[in-house]
Order: C-alpha cells, then sequence, then structure tokens
C-alpha cells in the first residue's frame, strides 16, 4: 500500500512587536495627555518595585494593545493613554517594546486609563465586532474590546473638560461602574491603593490631575516631589543644628562673661581685706579657683 502524503500550507504566525506598527499617525489629542501618563507612572513606580522585586512588570504610555490581525494592521490594536500590565517583562529579547501583543504573552493588563478630551463617547464606546452580510466589519467600541476582549479589570475614562472620572471593574465578565470612597477615590484592590483627581500644578500647567494615594488617604508622591521633601528635611535639621550651635556659643560667651566679672572681682575684695576663703564663698568659687584666677 502506497502512503500518501499531502501538504498543508499552515498559517503564518502572528506577528510580535517588532512586526506590528507603533503609531497610527493621529496628532495626541491634548497638552495634558503625556504629563498626566508620566506623572502616573512616576507616583507609582515604588508601589510596583514592591509589589515586583523582580522589575517583571510593563506600563504603556499611548502604546497599542493588539487584539486582532487586520489590514491596515494598526487597526487591529486600542491605546489607551495609559496602562499597566503584571508579571511581564519590560523588554523582549532585551528590546524595548514597541506594543503589547495579546496573543503573544496572553496577560492582561491590570488597569487602563482614558484621558479623553472629547466627551468620552469614543472611550465608553460599547459597539460589538460584528460583520455583515456582505463582509462588512463593523468596527467595536474600546469599552467593548476592553471588556469583552483584552478584559483589563479595571478601566477608568478621565473627561478632562468636565474634570470627570469613571472607573468600571470587571466583575461576571462584565465591567461595573465603581463608586468612589469617601475620599472621592476608587480603590484598586490588587494594589492596595487610590485612584482619584487632585488639584495643583505638574510641569507648569496648574491643572486636576489624576493621582494616586495609599490605602489611609496619603498621596503617592513623584521623585521630584520626595526629593524636595528630603531637601526640606536637611535644611530642617541644619537650621536646628545651627541653632543649636547659637546657643551653645551664646552661653560659652555667658560663661566666659561671668568668669571674667569673678577674676576682676577677686584683687578688688582681697584689697578690702576679705581673706581668700571669704572671697571664694562670696563669689561661689573654691579657694584653689579663687587662688588660680587671682594669678591670671
Amino acid at each position: 500500500m502506497t502512503e500518501t502524503k499531502i501538504k498543508i500550507d499552515l498559517p503564518p504566525p502572528f506577528p510580535d512587536h517588532t512586526q506590528l506598527p507603533d503609531e497610527d499617525g493621529k496628532f495626541v489629542k491634548n497638552f495634558q495627555e503625556h504629563p498626566q501618563s508620566i506623572l502616573l507612572t512616576d507616583s507609582i513606580a515604588p508601589i510596583l518595585q514592591q509589589r515586583h522585586p523582580d522589575g517583571n512588570y510593563a506600563i504603556g504610555q499611548d502604546s497599542g494593545i493588539y487584539w486582532r490581525e487586520t489590514e491596515p494592521r494598526e487597526k487591529g490594536a486600542e491605546a489607551p493613554d495609559w496602562f499597566y500590565v503584571p508579571n511581564v517583562p519590560p523588554l523582549l529579547n532585551g528590546e524595548i517594546r514597541r506594543s503589547y501583543c495579546l496573543w503573544r504573552e496572553y496577560m492582561a493588563p491590570l488597569i487602563a486609563l482614558e484621558f479623553a478630551s472629547g466627551d468620552g463617547t469614543e472611550e465608553l464606546d460599547k459597539t460589538p465586532l460584528s460583520v455583515s452580510e456582505d463582509g462588512e466589519t463593523t468596527k467595536p467600541g474600546k469599552f467593548w474590546v476592553y471588556e469583552r476582549i483584552v478584559r483589563i479589570s479595571y478601566y477608568g475614562v478621565y473627561i478632562i473638560k468636565t474634570g470627570n472620572l469613571e472607573m468600571y471593574h470587571l466583575e461576571d465578565d462584565s465591567y461595573r461602574q465603581m463608586s468612589p470612597n469617601e475620599r472621592g477615590h476608587y480603590f484598586i484592590r490588587p494594589l492596595g491603593i487610590e485612584l482619584g483627581k487632585w488639584e495643583g500644578s505638574y510641569q507648569n500647567q496648574s491643572l486636576s490631575w489624576l493621582r494616586w494615594w495609599d490605602s489611609e488617604g496619603n498621596l503617592l508622591l513623584t521623585g521630584a516631589e520626595r526629593a524636595e521633601i528630603e531637601k526640606a528635611r536637611g535644611d530642617r535639621f541644619a537650621n536646628q543644628a545651627e541653632q543649636e550651635r547659637q546657643r551653645a556659643e551664646q552661653e560659652r560667651q555667658r560663661a566666659e562673661q561671668e568668669r571674667q566679672a569673678r577674676r576682676n572681682a577677686i584683687p578688688q575684695l582681697l584689697a578690702t581685706g576679705m581673706s581668700v576663703e571669704q572671697v571664694a564663698q562670696i563669689l561661689s568659687l573654691t579657694v584653689e579657683e579663687v587662688l588660680i584666677m587671682n594669678n591670671e
């Protein structure tokens, strides 16, 4: 019996981050977007270093998360303004990540945030992926992709114009809108920290920013803020040391003035016919001190 060999053409493997576009040609929508991402990344760094002592985590800032193959390829990705993925290396084979390929790593981001320049319609779009009878594909909405495909545990939409922040948590395969706590913050339980709004100046812009707090309501500081506090603490210690030095010098001068006054009084008192013992008693000195000071 002759065995017939059948040639099977296997489909090409899914591309990796080096083979996919890392931008879609769109402008950044507002000048707050990049500083906001940096602020979140900088201030959460100590928490992530404690959580990942091996350094295995990745943070994307306006970077693509690829979840399907399309033509053109960049249409198969969504790019949250900020997202964090636990337990994946920050580099791949020594190369900086250009995008995050869900089909290569299978680890969903824990949290993704969008900074909406508009009214949030795009970021809250729940339109599902569908294909019509004539083969036309309906573009799915971001909300649907993050909820149903990427399955990001925590999703936040910050509408910059109104300052409104909406947070969603994936529960039972669906997003449930979260309620803020008494501080107006949203608790990200796996990290043990809270996300909320903060009014202040950052990178020369006085605005309402998204920031992190610990579970007790203490603001997580940026590296620059921590350095400023350490500098202020060092300056305070230096001032305290200088004040102590000045007090010691004043005490030394007072003691020297008192000693000089006693030294000047000794010959005058002895000239009146007083004994050394009497002079010592009057000046609260020992006899030996009177004799020594009288000969200086």
